[in-house]
């Protein structure tokens, strides 16, 4: 399990930071969770040397990365050209979150097509909020609920978010939408290679959990890969060892590296899981101790609070890493707990 631990963490950039730049790093990690939009400049920050906020930000307002409603159906920033392809390829789960009871009761009777050509030539060139958008759309369909015949159009046709940059914990109300513009063919065979890439080595179970995509056993083992049991691998990927030390290591919440597989003990153990992934969809921000997760932090007024799951083998470390990110996030102070 060592072994898999240090392999993944190499992979996800957390053995040691990098110097490369933030849409590289964007690229590895195929796409980085974005429900709220500090998060993603937190998962770069951990991952990367000298990271600065404009960097990210300047890649989101040139549109270079973009956030949008992708993976399992929840926010995430990908890097603009990989949106293209990826967004058709995880489509069928997008529609299939469309025909589920939340959507199809309150459009009963509504051509789809027609719902989404209608966005299609409202959105054309313009930017406007979610609100706006499902507004315009119940002048066409009266009486329907506004906000699901816009979230409805965003499931099946590729919008962005443009405001969702560094500057506010939480969702940001008056959520803006423009169309991503031309997308490519899906690929799912290139999809599994990226995944591998950044995620593995992986079963076929693993790489489902996190796309959200179904039978791909057929397609896994037509590819050219590397297999050890039930783990699939790239040919020639390095496997690092597990005597390798492994930093101490801040999370954003929602990140993917504990949520990319569906047996996650590479990285938290099953009770531990518990405690981060919880009601609501929230998934809390934690940190890493000797390359598992220790313990959950949180922001409390001006004060980073670090919440340890057990007692800590190097404390020092800990306070350390804390301090570097309360430094980065403007905080006073740490407080452990």
């Amino acid at each position: 399990m060592r072994a898999l631990n240090r392999t993944y963490l190499h992979r996800q950039l957390l053995l040691e930071r990098h110097s490369m730049p933030a849409l590289e790093a964007v690229r590895h990690l195929i796409a980085l969770q974005a429900q709220e939009p500090n998060w993603p400049y937190l998962g770069l920050w951990t991952r990367l040397r000298d990271f600065r906020l404009d960097e990210l930000t300047e890649l989101m307002d040139g549109r270079q990365a973009m956030r949008t409603t992708l993976i399992r159906t929840t926010q995430h920033l990908v890097a603009a050209d990989d949106l293209r392809w990826l967004r058709p390829t995880v489509q069928r789960v997008l529609g299939r979150t469309s025909l589920t009871p939340y959507f199809t009761g309150a459009l009963q009777g509504i051509d789809v097509d027609e719902l989404v050509d209608a966005a299609r030539e409202l959105l054309d060139g313009e930017v406007m909020t979610r609100k706006e958008l499902g507004a315009l759309l119940g002048e066409r369909y009266p009486g329907r609920d506004e906000r699901l015949l816009a979230a409805t159009a965003e499931l099946i046709l590729p919008m962005y978010h443009p405001c969702c940059t560094w500057g506010r914990w939480g969702t940001r109300p008056g959520q803006t939408v423009a169309l991503v513009g031309e997308m490519r063919a899906p690929d799912v065979r290139r999809m599994v290679e990226r995944y591998l890439a950044a995620y593995g080595p992986a079963t076929v179970m693993d790489v489902q959990a996190w796309s959200g995509l179904t039978k791909l056993r057929e397609v896994m083992d037509e590819m050219p890969l590397k297999r050890s049991g039930t783990l699939y691998d790239l040919p020639d990927m390095p496997e690092i060892s597990p005597d390798v030390p492994a930093p101490v290591r801040f999370l954003p919440a929602f990140d993917n590296l504990v949520l990319a597989h569906k047996d996650r003990t590479r990285i938290i153990s099953d009770a531990d899981r518990k405690r981060v992934i919880h009601g609501a969809g929230m998934v809390r921000p934690t940190f890493l101790v000797d390359g598992f997760v220790h313990g959950m932090w949180a922001i409390k007024g001006k004060a980073l609070r670090v919440l340890p799951f057990r007692p800590m083998p190097d404390e020092d470390e800990v306070y350390g890493e804390a301090t570097r990110l309360a430094d980065f996030l403007g905080l006073a102070k740490v407080e452990l707990t």
